[in-house]
């Protein structure tokens, strides 16, 4: 922590649509602000720009790329669905440097299937899994079941309802993914064990943050047992108010140093730049990754903060090292000799 340049300067891109509600866009407002006050803090000198129209590349056109490094938090351009990574290929073009990874993974981690087959191709486990178009599904035999939308990202269409049992709610369940999504479904056999969130950062040296567990203790019916839309991103719902995060994951030394492994590689296998979280479940002595986060959210309260706050990283210092990552990139404010990452 003690080599973290802090004068770097900073843009801070960050969403705000004018759909959402008040209270929705007052909490996006207050997450911002905090992470912006605890760079300043450090020393960096920082600017807001909030995403809040389709305009962007307007927007950043009132920039200079060499006067600052972007601290990309911006996971859409408003009214675009899935857009995230039009956000980073917009500054790609326009030749900014930015945190997290380049578009080109933030397209793949939209394309859950493609991401599957990498991990196979890696000998990483991964559930059995399949890609249904239609409802008609009876080549599929293993029960529990997980349905996804194949080409979502944030839990968007994952509930109690995604965990099925049998023919008929899986036949159920594509069936909703391909009418309310509009998109194939992806079908995995459903790792009822223990979930664990796995975050790393670095390029060339990549190092694996203390793991957070969610715990699904509290939850004794199967269709709880996994982190919704709603755990995710709705206080007060019932199933963000009954898991618990613990950080860090009590493992022991043989199976973190096994977690460990499978995360450095699956961040390496999917080219994860800066940092990013890898989703693993652990049954019978196997750890299976189910997802993989490039640019993962990094807001106080999430798994990311508070593992690098166990390895002693206040809130601005877990930025700051986000934007010393993205400098070495920076044909300004990289280090002498350093080569782009």
């Amino acid at each position: 922590m003690n080599n973290l340049r802090r004068d770097l300067p900073v843009l801070l891109l960050h969403n705000m649509n004018r759909e959402w509600t008040a209270e929705e866009s007052r909490v996006a407002e207050e997450d911002v602000a905090i992470l912006g006050d605890a760079l300043s803090a450090l020393g960096h000198d920082v600017e807001l720009l909030a995403v809040d129209d389709d305009r962007l590349e307007e927007r950043l056109e009132s920039f200079n790329p060499r006067d600052r490094i972007v601290f990309n938090w911006c996971e859409e351009i408003p009214g675009v669905p899935r857009s995230e990574p039009e956000v980073a290929s917009t500054m790609e073009r326009l030749g900014f440097v930015f945190t997290g990874s380049p578009s080109s993974v933030l397209t793949l981690a939209y394309d859950k299937p493609q991401v599957k087959r990498i991990l196979e191709e890696w000998n990483l486990p991964t559930p059995p899994w399949a890609v249904f178009r239609s409802a008609e599904a009876d080549e599929w035999d293993i029960y529990p079941a997980i349905v996804k939308a194949a080409h979502e990202h944030c839990s968007i269409g994952i509930s109690p309802d995604s965990v099925v049992t049998s023919p008929s709610e899986l036949k159920s369940r594509i069936a909703y993914i391909l009418d309310r999504h509009r998109q194939p479904a992806l079908v995995e056999e459903f790792i009822d064990g223990r979930e664990f969130h796995v975050s790393a950062w670095g390029n060339g040296k990549v190092n694996v943050l203390p793991v957070a567990e969610m715990d699904y203790g509290e939850l004794t019916d199967i269709h709880d047992r996994l982190f919704t839309y709603d755990a995710k991103y709705v206080p007060g719902s019932r199933l963000y108010e009954r898991i618990d995060l613990r950080v860090p994951a009590d493992l022991d030394p043989e199976a973190r140093a096994a977690l460990e492994t499978i995360v450095l590689a699956s961040y390496g296998a999917t080219g994860c730049r800066d940092y990013g979280r890898i989703d693993v479940r652990y049954r019978d002595g196997i750890f299976y990754i189910i997802d993989v986060n490039p640019n993962p959210d990094i807001n106080a309260e999430t798994s990311l903060s508070y593992a690098a706050a166990e390895e002693g990283y206040t809130y601005g210092e877990l930025g700051s090292r986000i934007v010393n990552l993205a400098s070495d990139r920076h044909p300004v404010f990289q280090k002498p000799g350093t080569r782009d990452a």
